[in-house]
């Protein structure tokens, strides 16, 4: 039975959002109706809009929300650490441990990017886009210093942060792993692949070494 919460203020607008980021996340953006959402909250449907605008606005409120979070808690991770090597360690635990804490909302973030309108997909492209600079500047950071070896910044961006979001399709709390563990994995998995000896390794006779080969897009 839905909770009856009243029809203002700013609890009434969070648990509109909850409610949202439950419903988009177990029946999909497209099938979720306002009808579903008031019901959930325990407000009549015509309520919803003196909180929100429409479907599309509420979804786009819930996957900014969610970035803005993602940038502004990673900056926070990054505080204070000015080495490459201490900042990819930092950024590899906060992005583990923010999406094993926040499934949902990484997923809404993902795999209804396709359902924002033009306007709102390029606003978003562009908060995810700083996201994934914050990654690439360590990258470069520590390629300039001789600490990481790395053939192309862009790929490798994008290879590290599509490892560590994976975690999200087998991750379960309660497992066999401590969070801390599952941590250490990644980390060593991210550290190991971008350490010079790692990259030597893989560098044939005769080619181009991967620190002149860096390419920042």
């Amino acid at each position: 039975m839905a909770r009856t919460i009243g029809s203002h203020g700013p609890t009434t607008l969070e648990a509109i959002r909850k409610a949202g980021v439950r419903l988009i996340f177990e029946r999909g953006y497209e099938a979720m109706s306002l009808r579903q959402l008031a019901a959930e909250v325990g407000i009549q449907a015509g309520s919803l809009y003196n909180h929100i605008s429409t479907k599309q606005d509420l979804l786009f409120d819930l996957v900014q929300e969610h970035i803005n979070d993602l940038l502004r808690e990673l900056d926070l991770a990054l505080e204070g650490k000015a080495d490459p090597v201490e900042q990819l360690r930092a950024f590899v635990a906060f992005h583990v441990t923010y999406h094993m804490t926040r499934k949902r909302e990484v997923f809404i973030a993902n795999s209804e990017l396709r359902s924002l309108d033009a306007k709102n997909y390029d606003v978003v492209v562009a908060l995810r886009g700083a996201y994934e600079q914050r990654l690439a500047q360590i990258l470069t950071d520590g390629v300039s210093e001789g600490v990481f070896e790395v053939v192309d910044i862009q790929v490798a961006t994008f290879a590290i942060i599509a490892l560590l979001t994976g975690l999200c399709t087998w991750y379960r709390p309660g497992g066999r792993l401590t969070r801390d563990a599952i941590i250490a994995a990644h980390e060593k998995l991210v550290l190991s692949g971008v350490a010079p000896q790692a990259a030597l390794g893989r560098v044939g006779s005769g080619s181009k070494s991967p620190r002149t080969a860096v390419a920042g897009s």
